[in-house]
């Protein structure tokens, strides 16, 4: 049997890949965290399959269910939010896999911040504005953030910056990234990307804590911060550049002009 780790996005259900669904579609046992995975996705569990929600199980009861399923000879669909890669909680769970000697793979997903982007029509990396994103998050009473990692460190990059984890921590934001970005900076706070009730917040970093508690909004929200978000001047790409010479465009314009 095969244990495959799947990335259902962010939250519409048809965010997820094919690739994802297919497996949930054949798979006699689904393992989702519910609280973030649509109900939707794991209904397309086939008939009479084992669809358990982890979000009230610890790690050592999610892996007793895929050691009981490997017994049986059944592949397992273990479905999460967003990416697997990204704060995903799945390198506990196969390491654990490895010990056991059970086989998995994983299958990608859209992760919430491209997601934001996309419903915002947003370029994340504007040429001369910003070329970097940074995922990133803010130490929390859960985990602190290894040394290197603080806002006050990534800050000096001025990149576009998508803090996940961190809505409750924004006076702690503002304090790190106001001598980098300025208070003025553009900064959206993305609620439930992509689920019905959604919802988008366009402020700044002086402005985002009154917004956000006027919003009542506690959990399940991404801090993007950039310049991107905003009325920004920058310069079209040279990929499309009619000037511009390439190995798929133009190939001999600049043998020419040299010559």
């Amino acid at each position: 049997m095969t244990v495959y780790f799947i990335g259902a996005g962010p939250g519409a259900p048809d965010l997820i890949t094919v690739r994802g669904l297919r497996l949930i579609e054949r798979c006699p046992v689904c393992l989702y965290a519910g609280s973030l995975v649509p109900e939707e996705i794991v209904k397309a569990a086939p008939e009479g399959a084992r669809v358990m929600d982890t979000a009230p199980m610890h790690l050592d009861e999610i892996i007793a269910e895929i050691e009981a399923a490997n017994g049986r000879g059944e592949d397992v669909a273990r479905v999460h939010s967003g990416d697997p890669s990204i704060y995903g909680a799945v390198a506990e769970q196969m390491r654990r896999l490895d010990a056991l000697g059970i086989d998995y793979e994983i299958v990608p997903g859209v992760p919430a911040f491209a997601a934001a982007a996309a419903k915002l029509k947003t370029e994340l990396t504007l040429p001369e504005i910003a070329q970097t994103v940074i995922v990133t998050r803010t130490g929390m009473k859960a985990s602190a953030m290894p040394e290197g990692e603080q806002l006050e460190i990534l800050g000096r990059s001025g990149a576009t910056l998508a803090i996940h984890l961190s809505i409750r921590n924004l006076v702690y934001i503002r304090e790190a990234l106001e001598p980098y970005y300025g208070a003025d900076c553009p900064v959206v706070i993305a609620y439930r990307a992509t689920w019905p009730d959604e919802l988008y917040i366009r402020t700044t970093l002086s402005g985002m804590k009154d917004a956000v508690r006027e919003a009542k909004i506690t959990r399940t929200a991404l801090v993007m911060v950039g310049k991107v978000f905003g009325e920004v001047e920058f310069r079209d790409s040279a990929l499309y550049d009619a000037s511009y010479a390439h190995v798929l465009r133009n190939r001999g314009k600049k043998q020419r002009a040299a010559s």
